[in-house]
């Protein structure tokens, strides 16, 4: 009987200490990591454009994952009336726009200390590009605080949409889509995609003349050359980090294949053999694989492959219907049929392994990562907004587009 009590009285530490363990654990995850701000208005002249500054400002702080924005908007009018034993910094701005310059600066206060930890100034002569003022002084905050950087923000957005039968325009775009602005009109311009870190060059499709042409444009100096031609079908979906090699999918036999293009021999090389359709190619680890969606299956899945192996591998054994896919490092993010009426945002390892959905509903499509691999975009087809997603944080952020039937994506 003592051994019998002794057991139970055992047995019921155990689970006082597992429950103890667990209850720890859970406040531990609580924690919440962000540093807690305020943002004060500081304009001297109040408006709708100066409120929309502490929009942009709250949104850039909250994708970054390193910020957690307390209260409404404040300003020097309404005062402060936010409990301040909450804050960890206040953020105080000041918008202006003035002969067409808009103009904005910024101090972050560590409130404990009243020390200013971070100041800018920022202005820019083209005024309706003022939200890149504020993504450029959150950015270098960012910085500023040691904070794993968020320079994706800074970064255009580049889609081609359509406005009419055989007619399209490309349209560049910050990440909010509050600024827009059309560099490609009239007839029929698709696929564009990035040509460097830096952005100052785009390739796109032209499906004008009797064969499509891949051109790219030099943003800076509006130059646009035609890079090649090819029979049915010609694509660009990713470029190499140095530029120089180029993902395409070509038909010049009739069949959609993948290809590996050289900007400096102006050659081309096969890199898919399949009598189906093989597309939307992007570089997989340090470029010397690629993932890509193909129906050799007899409908759309994703595959990797060494670019020099003809060797092919499935990645994904879900679902009948994977139809596009990116790529960051050894990551892959596709757009899966859940049911016939839901497309969701799979990421998965290259390997195929730790595959899970970052998306719950909808019908998504152009899943794309951010530059620096730390965020995921996608568009829901249906209701127009296009989604944001922190892989780390978690944190997300959503906008509706209001721009037309979307053709293609590139960030």
């Amino acid at each position: 009987m003592r051994k019998m009590r002794y057991f139970i009285l055992l047995w019921i530490v155990s689970v006082i200490h597992l429950f103890a363990l667990d209850a720890t654990i859970k406040i531990e995850k609580d924690v919440d990591p962000r540093a807690r701000v305020l943002i004060m208005d500081e304009s001297a002249t109040l408006s709708s454009q100066s409120q929309e500054i502490y929009n942009i400002f709250s949104e850039d702080m909250t994708i970054s994952g390193h910020f957690k924005i307390e209260g409404g908007y404040n300003n020097r009018e309404t005062g402060n009336p936010y409990d301040m034993t909450k804050v960890k910094y206040i953020l105080k701005y000041r918008y202006e726009d003035k002969d067409g310059i808009a103009k904005v600066s910024v101090s972050l206060i560590d409130k404990s200390s009243n020390n200013r930890v971070f100041s800018g100034e920022y202005k820019i002569s083209v005024e309706r590009k003022y939200p890149f003022l504020v993504h450029k002084a959150v950015s270098e905050m960012n910085d500023a605080m040691g904070f794993q950087s968020v320079n994706w923000l800074n970064r255009y957005v580049v889609y081609a949409k359509y406005t009419g039968k055989k007619r399209t325009a490309i349209v560049l775009a910050d990440y909010t889509f509050r600024y827009k602005k059309a560099i490609i009109k009239g007839g029929l311009s698709l696929f564009p995609c990035w040509g460097d870190k830096s952005q100052k060059i785009l390739y796109f499709s032209d499906y004008n003349g009797e064969l499509p042409k891949l051109k790219r444009l030099s943003l800076y100096t509006g130059k646009i050359d035609t890079v090649t031609t090819s029979q049915g079908m010609l694509a660009c979906s990713d470029v190499s980090r140095d530029g120089k090699k180029l993902l395409l999918t070509m038909a010049p036999e009739g069949q959609a294949d993948i290809y590996e293009y050289n900007t400096v021999t102006n050659q081309a090389k096969r890199v898919t053999f399949f009598s189906g359709i093989d597309v939307n190619a992007h570089y997989l680890s340090g470029e010397k694989r690629i993932v890509f969606v193909s129906n050799r299956l007899g409908y759309p899945n994703i595959f990797v492959k060494d670019i020099d192996s003809p060797d092919v591998n499935q990645i994904v054994f879900a679902g009948k219907n994977n139809n596009s896919c990116d790529a960051f490092g050894d990551k892959i993010i596709f757009i899966g049929r859940a049911n016939p009426r839901t497309y969701n945002v799979y990421i998965v390892n290259s390997d195929g392994s730790d595959i899970r959905p970052l998306s719950s509903g909808g019908v998504n499509q152009f899943p794309r990562f951010s530059s620096d691999g730390s965020v995921v975009s996608y568009i829901d087809k249906y209701s127009g907004m296009i989604h944001y997603q922190n892989l780390e944080s978690g944190e997300s952020l959503q906008y509706r587009i209001n721009d037309g039937r979307l053709q293609s994506i590139d960030w």
